[in-house]
């Protein structure tokens, strides 16, 4: 089960955009920030494929600046 944590930038004024975009998406869970244009991503995935998988569909999000992971853990 990988666990990652990552911060997500949203493209200018997109951050509401970005947070439904990424509640919509299974195994997300989001902290947005309440003063500046930033959420806390954490990821928890059944194995390494599911894994993967959401990371492409995650970077392929046309509300997502950038990503940069914070934290990764697999079994």
């Amino acid at each position: 089960m990988p666990i990652f944590s990552f911060l997500a930038f949203p493209k200018t004024d997109m951050k509401d955009r970005l947070i439904a975009d990424l509640s919509a998406m299974a195994y997300c869970e989001i902290k947005p920030s309440g003063n500046k244009d930033v959420l806390i991503l954490l990821t928890d995935t059944p194995d390494e494929e599911a894994n993967k998988n959401l990371i492409d569909a995650i970077k392929a999000l046309n509300s997502l600046q950038s990503l940069s992971m914070a934290f990764g853990h697999t079994d």
